[in-house]
């Protein structure tokens, strides 16, 4: 097993990971990512996101998509988990929980006091691995989301 930086050579490995977790989170025609969006976001200058991958033999077998974000209470940095993935066919083998580890200890890194994520309700699988390694949802806390006619509408008005 090897956890490495994703590189631009890896953008359609990316692609097809993140395909395949739309079709598990039951949204297989959600994804309006093309390699151009994942290439200027997170690649360029100013990347919006990074990415570290998990190979086994050379081949990647998962990703994990985080970037910052700083709170005010605290007054530091947090590191954000976007997207955590890792093929079916091999899961068990702890690529993801050493992807999780990968990102604590970048999170340490960078003088982070929260490590963040969001984990869909009926996912007991993952929301299990995440309680056994010792993190737990936040009560009282409720995700918003603003997109679409809203956003323009907010924007505009």
């Amino acid at each position: 097993m090897n956890i490495r930086k994703a590189i631009k050579k890896d953008i359609p490995d990316m692609l097809s990971l993140i395909h395949e977790l739309a079709i598990y989170e039951k949204e297989p025609e959600a994804v309006k990512t093309t390699p151009e969006d994942l290439l200027r976001d997170g690649f360029g200058e100013n990347p919006f996101f990074q990415c570290i991958v998990v190979e086994e033999n050379g081949s990647i077998q998962g990703m994990a998509l985080y970037f910052f974000t700083w709170s005010t209470w605290e007054g530091c940095p947090s590191l954000y988990l976007e997207d955590l993935y890792v093929k079916e066919s091999t899961r068990g083998k702890g690529f993801g929980l050493a992807l999780l580890k990968k990102l604590a200890q970048i999170a340490l890194e960078k003088k982070c006091k929260r490590f963040e994520w969001s984990v869909l309700d009926w996912n007991m699988p993952a929301r299990n691995f995440y309680h056994s390694i010792g993190a737990a949802h936040k009560e009282g806390w409720l995700p918003y989301r603003i997109e679409g006619d809203a956003l323009n509408n907010l924007a505009q008005g």
